[in-house]
């Protein structure tokens, strides 16, 4: 499925980060209160150019594909490495992309190509839905007057030390037209909050505007817009989750080879390798949905917002349940602080909320098959 210069860019950003990015180092960061690394991140996209894969060339890009995104995104995720990749190159790039704003794209992009800009996109309300229709900011004013933005955005990825802000608001007077709007965060009417999290690993933050200054990126109603984006965003969750459940059923293969009970290594035990079993099949099922979703997204293929759907709910099931059985497998180390077990139970729980719950999006499918709800 992969050409040969994908699977180089996949070879090269994780050894990258098993130099720079294993277990000790990522508690390095967790400890420092710093959302990320920001010397490993400049390695990233100076030396890798991660954050400029999926953008256009005459954007400051390199102009390749989601494909190429996704396999760096697998890798990232199997090191649970905290970094801007998700919320400024996939979430606010790809806004900005489909805002269809020449303007704003070129005087953007071409910062979050090479990561000296970071972009947050603000979204959602407190339930979490992430749907097009359902924004939780409202924007009033005109074209010729100029325009605010009020509300409070919830769960905003790299929203704290975000250099840009890109806001979905319903328009006043528009009949709920949604449009996406830039904000510069440094201006009076803007408050950022980082907000406690289960996952460590993935900073949000809660964005605040009270009639703050914006500038309006998309002329017509940008619901087809965060559909889109919405469809990347859980694909490329969907590698995220792949890599960290591969990454978590390795490290309990191997506790299970290392650990020795009743004389003998427990690995060896009928049970525990069915159970094992079981779970590999999950991550490799999990595996073929992701990539599955990608190809179709990267294809534009009539199947890519029912494939997206597929990944988002499988996917967080898989890693859920390879999550869970690590736990249990490991037995009482698990449940330590020193342990790095709980980190991936935390980040699959986190990523399974994330954009929607599976429920969600298992009832979308059910509409899309046309059956009742």
């Amino acid at each position: 499925m992969f050409t040969e210069e994908q699977l180089e860019l996949r070879k090269t950003v994780a050894q990258l980060l098993s130099k720079r990015a294993d277990a000790a180092a990522l508690r390095r960061t967790l400890e420092s209160g710093e959302a990320f690394d920001r010397g490993l991140w400049e390695v990233l996209c100076q030396q890798v150019g991660v954050a400029a894969l999926a953008i256009p060339e005459e954007f400051g890009g390199f102009g390749a594909t989601v494909v190429e995104q996704h396999l760096v995104l697998e890798e990232l995720g199997a090191a649970l490495t905290p970094s801007p990749m998700f919320g400024s190159a996939v979430l606010a790039a790809q806004a900005i992309l489909a805002s269809g704003n020449t303007d704003a794209c070129e005087r953007l992009l071409p910062g979050i190509a090479e990561g000296s800009t970071i972009a947050a996109l603000c979204w959602v309300g407190p339930d979490g839905h992430w749907r097009s229709n359902e924004v939780a900011c409202t924007a009033s004013g005109s074209d010729a007057d100029g325009f605010t933005v009020s509300g409070s955005a919830h769960y905003v990825l790299d929203g704290a030390h975000a250099d840009v802000l890109i806001v979905a608001a319903s328009v006043e007077g528009q009949d709920g037209a949604i449009a996406l709007f830039e904000v510069d965060p440094s201006v009076d009417g803007v408050t950022r909050r980082a907000l406690p999290t289960m996952d460590l690993t993935r900073p949000m933050s809660l964005v605040e505007f009270a009639s703050a200054p914006a500038v309006r990126l998309t002329a017509d109603d940008a619901s087809a817009a965060l559909e889109r984006v919405r469809d990347i965003a859980i694909v490329a969750l969907s590698a995220e989750q792949v890599g960290a459940a591969a990454r978590c059923l390795q490290m309990t293969v191997d506790y299970s080879k290392d650990r020795v009970q009743f004389g003998r290594a427990i690995g060896s035990f009928q049970a525990l390798k069915h159970r094992m079993a079981d779970l590999y099949f999950l991550v490799e099922t999990a595996r073929s949905a992701s990539y599955a979703a990608v190809y179709s997204l990267s294809e534009g293929l009539p199947s890519a917002a029912a494939d997206a759907a597929v990944a988002k709910a499988y996917c967080s099931e898989a890693f859920n349940a390879v999550a869970g059985d690590a736990i249990q497998l490991h037995g009482g180390i698990a449940i330590t602080w020193e342990h790095d077990a709980h980190l991936f139970f935390k980040r699959a729980h986190g990523s399974s909320q994330l954009f929607g719950q599976p429920e969600q999006y298992l009832q979308e499918m059910e509409s899309l098959a046309g059956l009742p709800s």
